[in-house]
């Protein structure tokens, strides 16, 4: 087991406290163990050190010193619970709700949708993901939500928001539902590399951080087939390439075997959903290292309840005929050594309960520490913020979740979050 860290030399096992100002908000967490997400090894009674926010140390069987006459100090005693870092969800709609399905959601004003992405926000928050990456929203719902998580007027995850997705007309990231007289069409279609490079222009001034493209159809839009790609290769480089050269990773919905290749050619970052990855794809994916962003959960919830919900049987239909392609192909990119990142899709299923996904990714082999990796250290760096996010390190936000169990040994515990720690305040 490595040592994690020794801020300044004092006789007391305790460190870092030595250097933290007085004025500082310091927060001192402790448990019995802590998961070292890239070692996969446990850390034996930890004591971790917050000022403002940030880790400043992580000790072994460290002992509490006594607080400095001035200093503002709050322990948080985790005893009898495994720390980890927050979970990190790759691929979520927080202004949507599953129980709203088909034309269903005709019934609300736009604004109802903004209320609706607050609750789910702090949804997420509370089992655990404290870090999420909202891959579309209507409205620039999901841009004032993070604006105002971050302002401190609500409780919330961090939030990488894409706002509205790119896509080609009458696409899956078109309006699909609605007649001609209604006029309705998406902000950021478009049907030229030069016109989706000014789509990603204008999200990125609009307050996206990241760029989502869908290069195929989709399951929840009307009159696209999943498996078709609907973006050339052209149209795709263009995006990519606009979205890193604003400093934005690029996110790619890609059911069909021709549309993930094309996405990960052109060079995009994540690949979502993989549906009908082929070995060819596979191959390409490792070898650029491309991320897949694979939502093997939600099937059950849309199987079961979406008829009830409003979901239209061709929607459904078309999630009978991509889930089990998906599965299989999860468990053939993991073993082929495809990077992959958590994402639930959640708003197709309901967001508090995303966790149970963890137990999913398992029983299609993965480990259970690639599983953890997959929410914590390889989202952080799928997102570019490694260090920052994903990790109990020195520098890092302090977003930890507890639970009572071994996650290695019982994946599942992760589906039942004992505590929820963002920036080193106590949420849960």
């Amino acid at each position: 087991m490595r040592s994690l860290t020794a801020t300044c030399a004092l006789a007391l096992s305790l460190t870092g406290l030595c250097a933290t100002p007085l004025s500082a908000q310091t927060v001192i967490v402790k448990a019995d163990r802590m998961l070292d997400v890239e070692s996969g090894r446990y850390v034996e009674n930890p004591v971790i050190v917050i000022v403002d926010g940030k880790v400043q140390s992580v000790d072994a069987n460290a002992v509490i010193v006594p607080a400095a006459v001035g200093e503002k100090r709050e322990v948080i005693d985790l005893s009898g619970h495994t720390v980890l870092p927050g979970l990190i969800d790759m691929h979520v709609h927080l202004d949507g709700r599953p129980e709203y399905g088909g034309y269903s959601s005709l019934r609300f004003t736009d604004r109802f949708w903004t209320i609706i992405a607050a609750a789910n926000a702090k949804k997420m928050l509370d089992v655990g993901f404290t870090t999420v990456r909202n891959l579309g929203a209507s409205h620039y719902n999901v841009v004032g939500l993070d604006q105002a998580i971050d302002e401190g007027w609500i409780d919330g995850p961090r939030i990488i928001n894409a706002a509205h997705a790119l896509g080609a007309t009458g696409g899956h990231c078109d309006e699909t539902f609605l007649p001609p007289s209604f006029g309705v069409v998406s902000p950021a279609v478009g049907d030229s590399p030069d016109e989706l490079r000014k789509r990603v222009r204008e999200q990125r001034k609009y307050g996206a951080e990241v760029i989502k493209a869908c290069a195929t159809g989709g399951v929840f839009s009307r009159n696209t087939a999943p498996g078709i790609q609907q973006l050339t290769l052209e149209e795709l480089t263009a995006i990519a390439e606009e979205a890193h050269f604003w400093g934005l990773k690029a996110a790619a919905h890609a059911h069909g075997a021709e549309g993930i290749k094309a996405a990960i050619l052109a060079g995009f970052d994540t690949i979502e959903h993989a549906s009908f990855a082929d070995d060819e794809g596979i191959r390409l994916a490792k070898e650029r290292g491309s991320f897949f962003s694979m939502d093997i959960f939600n099937t059950e919830y849309t199987l079961s309840q979406g008829a009830a919900n409003g979901v239209l049987e061709e929607n459904l239909e078309k999630e009978r005929q991509v889930s089990k392609a998906q599965r299989d192909n999860f468990t053939k990119a993991y073993r082929a050594g495809v990077r992959m990142v958590f994402a639930s899709d959640a708003g197709v299923m309901p967001h508090e309960q995303v966790g149970g996904q963890f137990a999913v990714m398992v029983r299609l082999g993965m480990s259970p520490i690639d599983a953890i990796r997959a929410a914590t250290s390889n989202a952080a760096e799928a997102l570019g913020q490694e260090g920052e996010v994903g990790t109990i390190q020195p520098g890092a936000w302090a977003d930890f979740i507890a639970v009572d169990g071994d996650p290695l040994a019982d994946v599942s515990e992760l589906a039942d979050v004992d505590a929820v720690i963002k920036g080193g305040k106590r949420i849960k």
